[in-house]
């Protein structure tokens, strides 16, 4: 008979490396078209990491996310990144994006004010303009001041910059410290349906609330979630490494080492909390290792609702289960039955007022 229940996780992570020194640095230099180059040393692997870069370099710039060329991964050209893990591309990569945008941003503004007969600080850049704030009409376009900065002022628009997230090494006596620069947050809902007869478990829906800050790219954020859950259900309920006694393993290939595939899949609800982190970019945090740390514990919590069974390693296969499952009722048909004592009887209220 199959049984239905639910079970939450809840898990916080921190963003970067623990206190030793986690940096990256980025080049942007705005073209004569109006265009900018990005020059970054993060690796894309599929997370859309290059895609948010961009992004960020061409908000802070006031021009088009296409209007952006990022230059990615090439040890001759582009400059140092850590590296694309810690769930911290976004976050520490993206900050250097950010600054490296400003200071290109600065040096048009320092070429437009006087052909705008204006001050620097009087000016924004805004749909590939660079325009007088709250005077929208007064505007030069990005490309013309990147020209007359490179050709005429002789200071080309290009901007150079670092971020290494601050730190503090943690007390060894007292424990206190700062070994993250910022962290995110997530709750994960599981519901399942689990046949008490065979162990079997079907995952039906998952409901994921992350907060990774300001959402940079909304859709790339959904995927990632989906992505992570996909991975969080595979280890709950199906990858797993099995070896002989003489340690060869026995399943090295994806013929018999199990994955979830799309038709295992779940119907997944995203939720991204709106939560501006003032030390991000644009208030970004992080969402790429994060999305997978809950999903397995709402499972499990989900299966010990459904059957009242506790899963204790993973993956939680049919065996497992099914074990588990009888375990439980052999221990509740072990526990000695409580005889209930009779409870008196109430007094009629004419023998309570003869009491009297």
């Amino acid at each position: 008979m199959k049984k239905r229940g639910r079970g939450i996780a809840c898990m916080w992570y921190p963003i970067g490396f623990t206190v030793a020194a986690n940096p990256s640095a980025a080049v942007v230099k705005v073209n004569e078209d109006g265009t900018a180059t990005l020059l970054t040393g993060t690796v894309e692997t599929g997370q859309g990491s290059l895609t948010v870069l961009g992004q960020i370099a061409a908000e802070e710039l006031g021009i088009a996310t296409d209007d952006v060329h990022v230059v990615s991964a090439d040890t001759d050209t582009t400059p140092m990144d850590t590296g694309a893990i810690a769930s911290r591309t976004t976050y520490v990569t993206g900050n250097a994006v950010q600054l490296a945008a400003a200071k290109a941003k600065e040096i048009l503004f320092q070429v437009a004010a006087p052909m705008l007969g204006v001050k620097p600080e009087q000016l924004e850049a805004r749909d590939r303009k660079i325009q007088v704030k709250n005077y929208p009409q007064r505007c030069i376009g990005i490309g013309e001041v990147a020209n007359q900065a490179q050709f005429v002022m002789g200071q080309p628009a290009l901007g150079s910059a670092s971020f290494n997230p601050p730190t503090v090494a943690l007390d060894p006596e007292t424990g206190q410290g700062k070994p993250f620069a910022t962290y995110v947050y997530a709750t994960q809902i599981a519901e399942v349906d689990v046949d008490d007869e065979t162990g079997e478990v079907e995952v039906l829906r998952i409901v994921a609330s992350h907060d990774c800050g300001t959402a940079i790219n909304p859709m790339l954020v959904e995927g990632q979630i989906e992505g992570g859950i996909s991975m969080g259900i595979g280890f709950a309920l199906q990858e797993e490494m099995l070896f002989d006694k003489n340690g060869k393993q026995l399943n090295p290939n994806l013929t018999n080492y199990i994955m979830p595939t799309s038709l295992d899949m779940p119907e997944i609800e995203v939720d991204i909390v709106k939560n501006f982190d003032p030390t991000g970019p644009f208030g970004a945090k992080g969402v790429g290792e994060p999305t997978a740390v809950p999903t397995a514990a709402a499972i499990m919590n989900a299966i010990y609702n459904a059957v009242g069974a506790r899963i204790h390693s993973l993956p939680a296969t049919p065996e497992k289960v099914l074990a588990a499952i009888k375990a439980a009722r052999a221990k509740k048909l072990a526990q000695p039955k409580v005889k209930a004592l009779a409870k008196p009887k109430a007094k009629s209220r004419q023998k309570r007022v003869a009491a009297r």
